[in-house]
C-alpha cells in the first residue's frame, strides 16, 4: 500500500503535503476520523512517545481526518483543536486533513470508520506496518518487531 498524497495544516499553521513533509524517515502515523476515536489514539499515546526516543529516524503524527468542507467550519474546528491543546509539539504533529473520507480510505483500504488506523510510512509513502483499533499488547509487539527490523534503537 503507498500513502496518497495529501494536504493539510498542523495545528501550528503550518500548511504540509503528505507524505513528503512527514519529517522522519519512518513515520507512526494515527488516523482518526471521529472526535470519540482521540481516546483511542490516547491509548497509544505513551508507547508511542516511548518510541520515538527508543528508534532513531522515527517520529509519530496524528492525522484528524475529515470531510471536506468549507473554510469556517475548518477555522472553528481547527481553532477548537487548537484551544484544547497546549503543547506546542504536540501541535506541531497534529496535521488535519480535510478530503473526501470515502476517497482517502479507498486509496488506504482502510474497510471502515469504526476505530482508528495505525500505520508506519516513509516519506515516499511505503507502508511498512498496519494496525487497527485502540492499544492492545499484541499490537504493540507486532510494531515493535517491525521497527526492529527497519531502524535502529537509539
Amino acid at each position: 500500500m503507498t500513502f496518497p498524497i495529501v494536504s493539510g495544516s498542523n495545528l501550528l499553521r503550518t500548511k504540509l503535503t503528505l507524505p513528503q513533509d512527514f519529517q522522519g524517515e519512518f513515520n507512526l502515523v494515527f488516523i482518526p476520523f471521529e472526535r470519540w476515536h482521540q481516546d483511542e489514539v490516547d491509548s497509544w499515546g505513551v508507547l508511542a512517545e516511548e518510541l520515538e526516543k527508543e528508534y532513531k529516524g522515527l517520529l509519530y503524527y496524528e492525522l484528524p481526518t475529515l470531510p471536506s468542507s468549507g473554510p469556517l467550519y475548518k477555522f472553528f474546528l481547527n481553532e477548537g483543536m487548537r484551544a484544547g491543546i497546549p503543547n506546542p509539539k504536540t501541535r506541531e504533529r497534529t496535521i488535519t486533513l480535510y478530503l473526501d473520507k470515502a476517497d482517502f480510505r479507498a486509496a488506504l483500504a482502510l474497510t471502515d470508520e469504526a476505530h482508528i488506523y495505525i500505520l508506519i510510512i516513509d516519506r515516499q509513502g511505503n507502508e511498512f506496518f498496519r494496525i487497527r483499533g485502540p492499544y492492545n499488547i499484541e499490537g504493540e509487539t507486532a510494531l515493535r518487531q517491525v521497527l526492529s527490523q527497519l531502524t535502529v534503537k537509539q
